[in-house]
């Protein structure tokens, strides 16, 4: 088995400036193991501890973990009381590890759903990591690419109901600035473990021009190799934004 250090000798590219990761397979990866979904999640978070490292050393500027859908919340009180917890935990303890590897942090979707002391932790997280200029972590939590592209369409609307903006002036370069990832580059490549090939409602506006990469691997087995054989996937793409190569 490769060693990390050779795993990140065998990328001969760059790697990919923005990649997005819909992190899958906790619970049947519990569930092989009869382990309690909660050993799961928790297994997860180790795993996104081990990835947002080494993205930061391969030079990914931006890395977008979706962390919590809005759909999660039809899922039983349970496990949404259990993932809250986890979230809440997470951002109490890594914020200082984060401050130290240089990582900034920014946290996407409608918060209203936690309490006031996870809300709290994630601004007090977020402004102590805004000075770092390493890689950007950006955490989707309570997220929806549906949501996002309303609540875009609701700022828009009531700029031109206050006379800020005109309507025929509206292009999709406006509407990004609305977005909530619109200070950030693009998605160039879109992971999604666990074998389910699907999008869910994920960063829909910021994906048009991506790459896919589905694989098998559930996320708490998700590791260096694995990431690395994501990029040099999408190092084989041939990216033509829509466009034909050449004359042909």
């Amino acid at each position: 088995m490769s060693s990390k250090k050779d795993s990140h000798k065998t990328l001969r590219k760059p790697a990919p400036k923005h990649i997005a990761i819909i992190m899958d397979g906790n619970g049947r990866w519990a569930k092989a193991r009869h382990l309690p979904r909660s050993s799961g999640h928790q297994k997860g978070v180790q795993t996104v501890r081990k990835i947002v490292k080494y993205s930061a050393i391969l030079g990914i500027k931006v890395l977008t973990l979706f962390a919590f859908s809005s759909e999660n919340m039809k899922r039983s009180n349970e496990e949404v009381s259990l993932l809250f917890k986890l979230f809440l935990s997470v951002l109490k303890t890594e914020t200082r590890k984060l401050k130290e590897n240089n990582i900034k942090l920014k946290i996407i979707g409608d918060l209203s759903v936690f309490t006031p002391e996870i809300i709290s932790l994630a601004e007090e997280a977020e402004s102590s990591l805004e000075e770092n200029t390493g890689l950007t972590l950006v955490i989707a939590a309570n997220y929806g690419g549906q949501w996002d592209i309303t609540e875009s369409a609701k700022k828009i609307a009531q700029n031109v109901a206050n006379g800020s903006i005109d309507p025929e002036k509206i292009n999709t370069a406006l509407f990004n600035k609305y977005t909530s990832l619109s200070t950030l580059p693009k998605v160039d490549l879109l992971i999604r473990t666990s074998g389910e090939v699907r999008l869910s409602n994920f960063l829909l506006w910021d994906i048009a021009y991506s790459e896919f990469y589905f694989c098998n691997t559930l996320w708490p087995d998700f590791n260096e190799k694995a990431l690395d054989d994501a990029i040099e996937d999408f190092h084989l793409r041939e990216r033509r934004y829509g466009q034909r190569k050449g004359n042909i």
